[in-house]
C-alpha cells in the first residue's frame, strides 16, 4: 500500500469523494464520504455561541473586547448614570475570524462614544453616542479588514415617547429643549394669543373682530389698513404719505342754522360744518353755541371758513362740556349769504 505522500494530488474536492476512517467496532480500517462526514460534524458540534461581558464602568472608560471564542461577543454596559464618555476598542484584528460580531448595550446614555479599531483598517456606520437603553451591532469582514454596521437600536428619548403615545401641546413642549413660551400650540390660521410680546412684527390688512390684547409691546410696527376704537402715543405721530393726519368718513357731520346768526346749533361729531343762516355780512361781532356732546371742557377747537363772498374772522370764545360758542364777523363785507365754518375738536387735558 503506499504511503499518503505517494498518492497524487486531489485539487477539487467533492462532497461523495472517500476518506479513509479506522473503526473500533469493526476492528478494521473503513472508508466514508466528505459529505457524511460533514453531516457528523454538523450533527455532533453546538453552534457557537453568544460570549456575554458585563462592565460596570464609569466616565472616560476604554474597554477592550475579548479575543472572539464564539462568533458574536456581546459588551453589556450597565453604568450608574449617564456617562460624559467612553471607548470600546475591538479585537485585535489578527485574531478575529472572518464574520465575527461583536455587539454593544447600554443602560445609561453614553454622551460621547468612540469605537478603537486595533489594526483594523475600517470601520463602517460606527455610533458615536449610545441612548440609555439602546444598542449598536457591528460585524468584522476579513478578506476588507473591515467591521460594518448590522444594525443600530433606535432608543427615543422619554419626552418623545410621551409625545407620541399622547400627541398633546404639553408633551411636545416637554419633548423640545429649546422652546420658548407655555400653553397651547399655535398655526397659522385663526390663532387664540393670550399676553404675547412681539417684538418687530409686520402687520399687513389685519382683521380683528373679537378679543382681548393685554399690553402688547409692539415695537416699529408696520401697520397697513387697521381699525380701532383708540391708540396711545407716547412719540410724534408723523404721516409720511398724502393722506395727512385728520379723521376718516364717519367722523364728521353738517348742521344748518335757523332763524338768524345767533341761533345755536347742534352736532355731535368731531369734526363738521356749519351753515350760517342767510343774513347780509356784518362788521359787528356776533355769537351763536354749538352743542356738541363730543367736546369735553379742555378741548381745543379749530375753525376756518369754507365758503361765502365776505371774508370773516372766526373766534372760538367758549368752550365747555358739551358746547363751545363760536363768535364772527366779516372785515368789511355785507353780503346777503349762507357762508360756511368747517371745525374740528382736538382732544386735550390739563394734567
Amino acid at each position: 500500500m503506499p504511503t499518503i505522500n505517494q498518492l497524487p494530488v486531489l485539487s477539487t474536492i467533492s462532497s461523495g469523494d472517500q476518506l479513509p476512517v479506522y473503526s473500533p467496532n469493526n476492528g478494521d480500517a473503513r472508508r466514508t464520504s466528505i459529505g457524511s462526514l460533514l453531516t457528523f460534524f454538523q450533527q455532533s458540534f453546538a453552534s457557537p455561541t453568544v460570549a456575554v461581558n458585563l462592565f460596570v464602568p464609569s466616565a472616560g472608560f476604554n474597554i477592550t473586547v475579548p479575543t472572539p471564542v464564539s462568533e458574536a461577543q456581546w459588551m453589556l454596559l450597565q453604568p450608574a448614570g449617564t456617562l460624559a464618555s467612553g471607548t470600546i476598542t475591538l479585537p485585535l484584528n489578527t485574531g478575529v475570524p472572518d464574520g465575527t460580531t461583536v455587539l454593544i448595550t447600554t443602560t445609561q446614555e453614553i454622551t460621547t462614544f468612540a469605537i478603537a479599531l486595533n489594526g483594523a483598517t475600517a470601520i463602517y456606520g460606527a455610533v458615536t453616542t449610545l441612548a440609555a437603553g439602546s444598542a449598536t451591532e457591528i460585524r468584522y469582514y476579513q478578506p476588507t479588514n473591515s467591521w460594518y454596521a448590522v444594525n443600530t437600536t433606535l432608543v427615543l428619548a422619554t419626552g418623545i415617547q410621551s409625545w407620541l403615545a399622547n400627541p398633546s401641546s404639553a408633551n411636545l413642549r416637554a419633548a423640545m429643549t429649546d422652546e420658548t413660551g407655555t400653553g397651547l400650540l399655535v398655526f397659522a390660521t385663526s390663532p387664540t394669543l393670550a399676553t404675547p410680546t412681539i417684538t418687530t412684527p409686520t402687520i399687513t390688512n389685519p382683521t380683528v373682530t373679537t378679543g382681548t390684547f393685554t399690553s402688547p409691546a409692539l415695537v416699529t410696527p408696520a401697520i397697513g389698513v387697521a381699525t380701532g376704537t383708540s391708540l396711545t402715543a407716547t412719540g410724534t405721530i408723523v404721516s409720511t404719505g398724502t393722506a395727512g393726519v385728520g379723521y376718516a368718513t364717519g367722523a364728521g357731520g353738517t348742521v344748518t342754522q335757523g332763524t338768524n346768526r345767533t341761533t345755536g346749533v347742534t352736532l355731535n361729531k368731531t369734526t363738521g360744518s356749519i351753515t350760517l343762516f342767510s343774513a347780509a355780512g356784518s362788521a359787528t361781532a356776533a355769537t351763536f353755541t354749538v352743542t356738541n356732546s363730543t367736546v369735553a371742557a379742555t378741548d381745543v377747537i379749530i375753525l376756518n371758513q369754507k365758503s361765502g363772498t365776505d371774508l370773516y374772522d372766526l373766534m372760538v370764545t367758549a368752550v365747555a362740556a358739551g358746547s363751545f360758542n363760536i363768535t364772527f364777523r366779516t372785515t368789511g363785507g355785507s353780503t346777503t349769504e349762507t357762508p360756511v365754518f368747517n371745525f374740528a375738536v382736538i382732544k386735550g387735558v390739563i394734567a
